[in-house]
């Protein structure tokens, strides 16, 4: 009876012995609330307040509160044009710069509650949550820390209203996917009427850590956005577009909202020892708020498509300004591209030419993490190599010469930004032919080349911080050249 005891130990013994180590994690790796960031991709942004009826970018602070009054407002048609344009979510200018709030705030009398519209009864910001739920989108929100109107803005008695502010907005609004701090600070303003220019030092006027905090308390699974995050960061640009080498990683202890740092903004640090992905903020229209001359200057499906490459393309999401009209309505130009592009985007990437296919490595870490892992479609499985094993090839057999030219590569981030260099070649005619050299992944990587009728497409890892670990490759064959 001993020695069978002794045997059963020393068969599960050594099947554990056998079992493969999943790879540690390598450096910062991103948080519960920025995975769920990453997998939103493409979302809209609603600029909407005084300035859509003054035809301004900027309010000084000192219009009338009657002057917004949306006659056919309809955040159901916003929140249904988000959703048939393949976004995930919509983040509205609770507040901009002129501090009029689009909801009946009870801080300031700069409110919807003292307008027109509805007889100051209305709530732009509850009509669009209950929108968003109707559609299955998420709901964010943007509060400008910069108040024109606001006569305190510039004293310490500002902090404790615009935290005021920001609770109302966590606490009756339901969840918030994302809040988004504006870095313009400071400057000319009416200020309760004073008329006059208003200077702070924006590294330390705002107590960011404070403010912070509220988020967290009332919102956890809110990420954050400002040139220094705490969870995501700006782009650096308003272009739409991302950096071909694109770290999710910064060194931001010494960053703040409004700083002097958008040279650094679009690469990150490769030796950043933060998880601070890129958002890329773009307009549809030249402006931000709806101006009537620009209805014939929308973005074209075209156009927006290669937005889309430069952006969720470059390891970035893309945040797409649509503008309401003084209707309160998505206009028909704006919509119609929006759709158009989505339709453009469907053919884009209609066939995955990988998926199921026979795949290949000269390296595989072992069982459970073979190369089929990169076109199996589960997201929670990869490919890795052995530790310190950080170059090798992945080979995917199409089976037959196949025409091609797209890609999609996705790192398994959980465990980090690893890969630092790649190239993509295609064996044509009995030799591989280089495609596409590289430098970082990240979430996710499309990267467009010439036409190429191929038998395989070979992914080569040529440099890694620690051994790679690939969770998807996807291959398409898109219109065109």
């Amino acid at each position: 009876m001993k020695r069978i005891c002794y045997l059963l130990v020393a068969i599960i013994s050594l099947s554990a012995c056998s079992q493969v180590k999943p790879p540690e994690p390598f450096g910062p790796v991103p948080s519960e609330r920025q995975l769920a960031w990453h997998e939103m991709e493409y979302y809209m942004f609603v600029h909407f307040t005084v300035n859509t009826f003054t035809d301004k970018e900027w309010g000084y602070g000192d219009e009338k509160e009657s002057v917004f009054n949306p006659t056919e407002l309809d955040c159901r048609q916003w929140a249904k044009v988000a959703r048939d344009a393949g976004m995930k979510g919509i983040i509205i200018t609770a507040k901009h710069h002129d501090g009029f709030c689009l909801w009946p705030s009870q801080f300031t009398d700069h409110s919807v509650k003292n307008s027109t519209w509805k007889d100051g009864k209305g709530d732009v910001l509850r009509e669009l949550r209950q929108a968003c739920d109707e559609y299955g989108l998420k709901f964010g929100v943007y509060l400008s820390p910069w108040d024109r109107n606001s006569s305190v803005y510039g004293t310490p008695e500002y902090l404790i209203f615009y935290r005021n502010q920001l609770r109302e907005l966590l606490t009756n609004y339901g969840d918030v996917f994302e809040v988004w701090f504006d870095g313009a600070n400071g400057g000319d303003g009416y200020y309760g009427g004073a008329r006059e220019t208003r200077k702070i030092d924006n590294k330390t006027y705002y107590d960011w850590g404070n403010t912070h905090k509220i988020v967290r308390e009332l919102q956890p699974m809110a990420v954050m956005f400002s040139d220094a995050g705490p969870d995501i960061r700006w782009v650096g640009n308003e272009r739409g577009t991302g950096s071909l080498t694109n770290w999710c990683l910064l060194k931001k202890d010494e960053m703040y909202p409004g700083g002097d740092f958008a040279r650094i903004l679009g690469e990150g640090h490769e030796d950043g020892n933060y998880w601070v992905p890129a958002e890329v903020d773009v307009s549809i229209r030249r402006g931000w708020f709806y101006h009537q001359n620009q209805d014939s200057l929308v973005r074209s499906p075209e156009n927006l498509m290669e937005l889309y490459y430069s952006s969720v393309g470059r390891n970035s999401n893309l945040l797409l300004n649509v503008p309401p009209d003084r209707r309160g309505l998505l206009h028909e130009n704006d919509v119609k591209s929006l759709l158009d592009f989505r339709e453009l985007l469907r053919k884009e990437f209609e066939t995955d030419l990988a998926n199921g296919k026979k795949v290949n490595a000269t390296s595989i870490r072992g069982k459970g993490y073979e190369a089929s892992n990169v076109n199996d479609g589960n997201p929670e499985t990869y490919w890795a190599t052995n530790d310190f094993q950080t170059a090798s090839d992945i080979i995917i057999d199409l089976g037959s010469e196949t025409e091609v030219n797209r890609i999609i590569l996705q790192e398994y981030i959980k465990l980090g930004q690893r890969v630092q260099k790649f190239k993509v070649s295609a064996f044509i005619n009995g030799e591989w032919k280089p495609l596409i050299d590289g430098t970082t992944i990240g979430h996710k990587v499309i990267r467009k080349f010439p036409v190429v009728k191929a038998s395989e497409i070979k992914v080569s890892i040529s440099k890694s911080k620690a051994c790679p670990v690939i969770s998807n490759i996807e291959l398409y064959r898109a219109p065109g050249k």
